[in-house]
């Protein structure tokens, strides 16, 4: 056995396997339509009153099944032409079909297909939290804040053929060679073989907390609110699958703030006017009594409709102002609905010139994915994403 010499080869078995072939084209191409249309896709009701943990489908208007499809107006598509064209000519257009939802009445044209997919809350998380990150961990005294990686621990001469470390082999395969005056990769015996192992670790960061505040005053409206919830939900998602511990605090607020449990936070609703420095008040509070910025990074991200007092929103720039000296990162979200209207509040903000301070507005539901993208990147020195 230790003289039996291992030759490599490779043999092209994919007509054998044309249909599992095929499925994983397809699979691939979901998998792109799905990332074209994050924005859309992430806001469905579907997905955000689910557990978090279920296979859910969601509707996808770029992707078609391939179809023979019958040309019932004998139209000529193809045949020869007759010269003289040149680049940017028009050869040919199809006939105006009116097109759907732009004629009155019932009308009698096709509408526009689209396909459902089956996606797992894990897969699309991977997708959405792609390239999210807590941006700017500083290094603080407290580490308890975990993430998983991989650790290679060891190399070996057995293990499982799938754990094959190809080019410790091969090292092994130029050594042997060497010393027996026959350089080069030739000739591959067990004994040149090598097995990676690893070990699933934590890798131990300063410790974070992230303050959500919301908004639930009577001037938040159905569409407002899920619109805040929805940023929130995949907050949570991905603070959950990112990092191990991170402490999370929910508050919530109309002339009042108050410190709400995560099912309060997104079922309660609330009603009465709105007074936004309340919030900001008591984030300032548990800050102050829990969360000694020495020991933790410290993020908060608040969500309103931006109806507020006019004369709170000078107190509201000097606490924001306050906050960002504790915090790596303060985030402003207004929901700019149906009845929306010039925010005295968002334009009260101009003024802070501070890096840590990012301001995202949120006109429809394909607004939530670019504020998960705008509040959790890293930003350079001039506050502008990277």
């Amino acid at each position: 056995m230790a003289d039996k010499n291992y030759i490599i080869s490779r043999e092209d078995w994919s007509l054998h396997r044309k249909g599992e072939l095929d499925q994983q084209r397809h699979r691939e191409k979901v998998r792109e339509a799905i990332k074209k249309n994050l924005a859309d896709i992430i806001t469905e009701e579907s997905i955000i009153m689910s557990d978090g943990k279920k296979v859910t489908r969601v509707p996808i208007r770029s992707l078609e099944e391939y179809r023979f499809r019958h040309n019932y107006r004998n139209q000529k598509h193809v045949g020869s032409g007759k010269g003289g064209s040149k680049v940017g000519d028009v050869i040919g257009s199809a006939p105006s079909a009116g097109g759907p939802g732009k004629g009155r009445g019932a009308g009698n044209e096709p509408g526009v297909d689209y396909y459902e997919a089956e996606v797992s809350m894990e897969e699309l998380s991977e997708m959405v939290f792609e390239n999210l990150k807590l941006p700017d961990l500083k290094d603080r005294q407290s580490k308890k804040m975990a993430s998983e990686t991989i650790e290679f621990r060891d190399i070996r001469k057995k293990s499982l053929q799938g754990n094959i470390d190809r080019k410790r082999t091969l090292l092994e395969v130029l050594k042997r060679n060497a010393r027996d005056g026959n350089p080069g990769v030739h000739g591959i015996k067990p004994e040149d073989i090598r097995y990676k192992t690893w070990d699933t670790t934590y890798k131990y960061e300063s410790a974070a907390v992230v303050i959500a505040m919301l908004d639930t005053s009577g001037s938040m409206g159905p569409f407002e609110k899920y619109i805040a919830r929805s940023f929130f939900f995949w907050m949570v998602q991905f603070l959950r699958s990112k990092y191990q511990q991170v402490d999370m605090v929910f508050l919530a607020h109309h002339t009042e703030a108050k410190e709400v449990s995560e099912e309060e936070f997104f079922t309660k609703g609330e009603s009465g006017g709105t007074r936004c420095s309340s919030v900001y008040e008591l984030a300032l509070k548990l800050i102050e009594k829990r969360y000694n910025p020495s020991d933790y990074n410290i993020y908060a991200f608040h969500f309103t409709d931006g109806d507020n007092l006019s004369s709170d929103n000078e107190r509201c720039v000097r606490l924001v102002k306050k906050l960002l000296s504790y915090c790596n990162l303060v985030g402003y979200g207004e929901i700019e609905g149906p009845y929306y209207y010039a925010s005295t509040l968002k334009n009260a903000y101009k003024i802070i010139d501070d890096p840590k301070f990012t301001v995202v507005s949120i006109r429809d539901k394909n607004g939530v994915y670019p504020a998960l993208k705008a509040f959790f990147s890293d930003k350079r020195e001039d506050g502008t994403v990277g």
